[in-house]
């Protein structure tokens, strides 16, 4: 029988890796909630026309990417792709929202989409995610933004570029995608992809996010978003823009920036780094008013971002795991019990450390105390058990080792 191995695209984070999710996700609790931010956990399935409303039916995701399979029911349920969905049926579902109430969430947890894992990407991924509901205003925009970047800087990551577009809102995004559209005819639509063949009828906007050489050289003249905004979009992109000067926050305007799902208007932005190759996308997010009522829920406005996690932890580098604070060091089979009882003692006042589980060697004990990174290393022995002692050695110093009382050395702690 062949040996089982992982799914590819799917990774084992071992505790060195893991470690790194564990500090963002501490990171985005102690930032997140300066801000508002309350912790929400959605289930990783879904019902499939849960994405197909919300993302869109033309769009990548939904069309080629998503986990989709039939249950016992002969229901589809799909592994979600991304978080923002689940968590407007979530806050639809619960029927909390107020008019004038601004609700406020953050994610964490695997997406899954069926891509061809590379460096940063794999099929099952990690995101960090912020939304907030019923606020239509550019300062919450701003906000978002404002908070991601203080985020990415808590983190410890400085060298970033953060990309800023408007996609206009439902008034005045048609006229500029026939604007978009009349100009693709101009051009010998065989020279495009095929993707982009077939977005030109069913995603004009997406065509412009092509990274396919030709493709970004034939748009490259394509009118601009920006020359197509209304009064109130451009009034709230100012919004935006003027709180961004204000905080300091250095941004670059793209409009050529446009958002991989279909439910994105005006804010869109992203940030990019260039120290982990082609990939260089690390967070992104946007606005998305309009969302939560196409799912039959109340006219709500929403705002939000996503961080890739992968990505991110390729620029955080080796991160050193803490050492424990004790290892007990058994060398005689008698002392196991009473190690172990002493161990948990130890660890009811709030030490960390290991314990053998059975007599052996000093030589080979000493070998585990140094491999586990300790600082005290602990000796029970035969003598130390009928004395009811314990030989302490510091790991870190010079000091000499020494045989205390086990009661006295607890009491001391």
């Amino acid at each position: 029988m062949a040996k089982v191995q992982k799914i590819k695209g799917f990774a084992d984070l071992f505790p060195e890796e893991a470690a790194k999710y564990t500090f963002m996700e501490s990171c985005a609790r102690k930032v997140f909630s300066r801000y508002g931010f309350g912790e929400l956990r959605t289930p990783i399935l879904e019902k499939t026309e849960l994405f197909q409303k919300s993302i869109g039916e033309d769009t990548d995701v939904v069309g080629k990417e998503m986990f989709t399979f039939p249950d016992r029911k002969d229901r589809s349920l799909t592994m979600r792709p991304e978080a923002t969905a689940g968590v407007v049926r979530a806050f639809i579902e619960s029927k909390t929202h107020q008019p004038g109430l601004i609700s406020k969430f953050f994610t964490f947890g695997p997406m899954f989409r069926y891509e061809r894992p590379q460096k940063g990407r794999q099929r099952q991924f990690h995101q960090i995610n912020a939304e907030v509901f019923g606020a239509p205003e550019g300062q919450a925009d701003a906000e978002l933004i404002l908070m991601l970047t203080s985020f990415l800087n808590r983190i410890g990551l400085k060298s970033l570029t953060v990309e800023l577009n408007s996609l206009g809102c439902h008034e005045c995004r048609p006229a500029y995608k026939q604007a978009l559209v009349d100009y693709y005819k101009s051009k010998d639509k065989a020279n495009f992809c095929e993707d982009c063949r077939r977005r030109m009828e069913t995603n004009p906007l997406r065509v412009l996010d092509c990274k396919v050489p030709t493709c970004k050289e034939l748009v490259k003249d394509a009118p601009l978003i920006t020359d197509h905004l209304c009064a109130d979009c451009e009034t709230h992109f100012a919004d935006v823009r003027t709180i961004l000067d204000g905080a300091g926050v250095t941004y670059t305007l793209n409009p050529r920036l446009v958002r991989g799902l279909d439910y994105y208007v005006r804010t869109c932005f992203e940030v990019t780094s260039l120290d982990i190759g082609s990939q260089t996308s690390v967070a992104g997010g946007g606005r998305y008013d309009g969302l939560i009522q196409s799912l039959d829920g109340p006219d709500c406005p929403g705002t939000g971002f996503a961080c890739g996690m992968e990505r991110l932890a390729l620029l955080l580098g080796e991160r050193e795991l803490p050492g424990p604070d004790f290892y007990l060091a058994v060398v005689d089979d008698a002392a196991a019990n009473e190690a172990m009882l002493f161990a948990q003692a130890l660890r009811d006042k709030g030490l960390t450390g290991e314990v053998s589980f059975s007599g052996g060697s000093m030589k080979s004990r000493m070998r585990a105390a140094n491999k586990s990174g300790a600082k005290t290393c602990l000796i029970l022995g035969g003598a130390e058990l009928a004395d009811k002692t314990i030989t302490v050695k510091d790991m870190a110093g010079d000091k000499d080792q020494e045989t205390l009382d086990r009661a006295a050395y607890l009491a001391g702690l």
